[in-house]
This record gives C-alpha cells, structure tokens and sequence, in this order.
C-alpha cells in the first residue's frame, strides 16, 4: 500500500511539472518570442510603438529622449526590465536589422558589425514615417483593448496595420522547442501581391512577389524551386551572395554588400583563417572601411590575380555566400503555426477588413448621434 501511494504522489508531481512546462512554454510562445500574423509584431514592440503613440512622437514631432519612452512603455504596459525594452526599441531603429526601420532614432544606435548602443539617457527616437501607417484608426475601434498588467489604463491587442507588415520586416524568434525565421519582401511588391489575391484567390503570387528582399541587399542565386516551396509551405532556404566590384586602379576588390546572416567582422576572421593557414594565396590585405556611406570591405590581391576566380574561391570557402533559412512559424488566435506566404497574405486580409469594417462602423455611429 506504501509503495503504491509513493508511485501515485510521483505520478502527480511529474504530471503538475509537465503542466507546468507546457504553461510556461507558451507563455514564451504567445507574449515573447512569435509575431502574431495580423500585425507581425511581438508583444514589447507593439507596446513600444503603441506608447510612442501615446506620447505624440510622430515622425513630424521633435525627438525624445529615449529613456523617456522607456519609462512610459515600463511604467504602464511592459513590466520586464528596462533593457528589455530598450534594446527592442533599439532593433527597430536600425537600418541594418530590419528591411523597413520602424524607429527613427537619434544618435548612437550600434552598429552593423554588432557595437552596443549608446545608453538610452544619450540617444534619442520618434516614429518612422511608416509606423503611422501602423497605427492610423487606433482611437476608432478598430482593434480590440485589455486591461494593461495592473489595470490602471488599457492597451491594444493588435495594431490595425495598412499593410503586412508580418512579411515586410525579418523577424527572428526562439520559443521553448520551436524557432521562427521570417524573411523580409519588398513592400511595393507586397502591396501589389495582396491586392492581386483580393481580387483573384488564385494569382500567381510569383508573378508579383518575386522573391524575397533582404535588409543587407546583395544577390540572391535564384532557385524557382525552393522559392516555390517557401511560398506554399512556409519552409526552405535562400541562398544570398556579396555584392562586389572590382577596382583595377588599386588591384583590389570593394564588397559593398553582403549576406544578412552575417558581418563584415565574421567574414574577415574567416578570411584571416584561411590566408594564415595556406588555403588562399591570392591576398595581401584586407581592411574595414566602412563608414557613413555605408558598408565596404576592401581586399587587396596579389598583382596578376584575377578577381572573378578569387571571389568564387571566397564565395565557396567563407560567408560571403550563405544561407537565410525560413521557416514561417507565426502565431494565428493564440497557437504556433507554420504558414506559407499565401496562407498568411489571405490572414492578414482578413484582419485587416474587419478593422476596416469596424471603423466604418464607429463612423457610422458617431455621425447616427449628430
């Protein structure tokens, strides 16, 4: 009898630590690490723009400081540490990490080769442009509103976004047994790709959306299959080369442009590598000259060098040529779910006619009571 209930008390505990764990995993899934398919935002980045909204900082406004909307953002909506919400705030100002920036900040935001910001008392920020895009309607019912952690003021559950931003923006994020990797598109292309699929479920959406965008720039080695495959499934890779030209003055070779899954930094180590152990003949210097210009590695060859053979050594030996890996894991009512890109163009349809369809609403009401 003894053992028996030692066996059903090891039953509960292990049974209460799963439950446990599975609450715990998905309160990491729903509020830190997916994107929700409607707005394409994780819940502290949409607290950051809905409070910078709160305090009228529109791209037209003067800059504040940053600590400032950190304070208003920890203070009424974001509980979890000031960093937290800073080096949110922090991503989305920098051109290097996403397609379409969706801060516009003000003084030392890091670096590309991966430097620290300065701290927020010394930098500052407003919306972008298109962030207002994000939030035109808010005070118009359009999206729905809950009580904030401690139910002194109310917050929004999504942004009544004007366009997906879900795939305009890369987006990393990595749960507890599941990661997410969002690629970035054009948004011209973007737009015109919805439109098409709104009136005709059945368009080509590789006719409009002919691949994807990424924030670094370079070439993309073009596959039809595998593009095919992200599209539909929401899974697969795109294979990303450096942008590079040759300068016969100096008998050296300018990168201007490299992968997003890397840095000028990473590349040059491995460079380095390869020189010192014996496994490239062809270079005599290598240098870091990027500046407010922008990006660009120069590499200086050996005199009779060709710089097409060397590049294609360099593409096959370093991350000068890589891989972005998709895999569409995006949140829809709450739940994990992998999409492909039509899937999540129709979603974000139909959100946003129901945001449409509650404006025109709350209009009509207002107008009904004159």
């Amino acid at each position: 009898m003894e053992n028996g209930g030692e066996k059903i008390i090891k039953i509960n505990i292990e049974e209460e630590m799963k439950s446990s764990y599975i609450d715990y995993s998905m309160s990491v899934i729903v509020s830190r690490a997916l994107p929700d398919v409607r707005d394409g935002l994780k819940p502290v980045h949409r607290r950051v723009l809905f409070g910078m909204d709160e305090l009228g900082l529109t791209s037209g406004k003067p800059y504040k400081k940053s600590a400032r909307i950190v304070g208003e953002v920890l203070g009424k909506y974001h509980p979890h540490g000031d960093s937290s919400v800073y080096m949110a705030m922090v991503r989305m100002a920098q051109e290097w990490s996403l397609r379409y920036p969706l801060v516009d900040g003000q003084g030392n935001f890091g670096s590309v080769d991966g430097d620290s910001p300065a701290a927020m008392r010394y930098t500052e920020a407003r919306m972008a442009k298109i962030t207002e895009d994000m939030l035109i309607d808010i005070d118009k019912d359009t999206v729905d509103f809950v009580d904030n952690y401690d139910a002194t003021t109310q917050e929004p559950t999504l942004l009544p976004v004007t366009f997906p931003t879900i795939l305009a923006n890369n987006t990393l994020g990595i749960a507890v047994g599941m990661a997410s990797s969002i690629c970035s598109f054009n948004l011209a292309e973007l737009c015109e790709t919805t439109i098409a699929l709104l009136k005709n479920p059945d368009h080509d959406i590789r006719s409009t959306l002919p691949a994807p965008d990424f924030v670094g720039g370079g070439y993309i080695l073009y596959n039809e299959e595998d593009i095919g495959r992200i599209y539909e499934t929401g899974r697969g890779g795109v294979r990303v080369r450096a942008r590079y030209e040759y300068q016969k003055d100096g008998n050296m070779i300018e990168v201007t442009q490299i992968p997003p899954t890397t840095t000028i930094e990473a590349i040059m180590d491995k460079i380095a590598e390869l020189v010192k152990s014996g496994r490239v003949k062809e270079i005599s210097d290598m240098r870091d000259e990027t500046d407010l210009n922008g990006l660009k590695l120069t590499i200086d060859l050996k005199r009779g060098q060709d710089a097409d053979k060397v590049m294609q050594k360099l593409f096959r030996m370093t991350p000068l040529e890589d891989s972005f890996p998709c895999n569409f894991n995006i949140l829809i009512s709450g739940m994990p779910r992998v999409m492909g890109v039509r899937e999540i163009l129709g979603e974000w349809a139909a959100f946003r006619t129901e945001c449409v369809r509650r404006r025109t609403y709350y209009d009509l009401q207002g107008k009904e009571k004159r």
